[in-house]
């Protein structure tokens, strides 16, 4: 049992390690788009009202959603492994 839950603790600080740098990863990118669709001419008011809305329309949306999956799949697949493991 002891196994067990040092298994889940390092694998949460593992996975949420990686859902930060992924995070900040993604929203730097977005942010870099943004950058460069100003300077393409093609946004409207100031540079930094443009990346502001742009980085607020990108929190509420499906990509960042998803980065949640970080947690749920490979948590799943633990679960499974262990599961067939033992009673498969």
């Amino acid at each position: 049992m002891f196994g067990l839950l040092r298994l889940a603790a390092f694998g949460f600080i593992a996975l949420t390690v990686v859902y930060v740098s992924l995070s900040f990863y993604s929203r730097a990118v977005r942010r870099g788009k943004l950058e460069d669709e100003w300077d393409a001419g093609t946004g409207e008011g100031d540079r930094e009202g443009f990346i502001r809305e742009g980085l607020a329309e990108y929190e509420g949306s499906l990509r960042r959603k998803l980065i949640w999956g970080v947690y749920v799949i490979p948590t799943m697949v633990v679960g499974a492994i262990i599961y067939v493991t033992n009673y498969g």
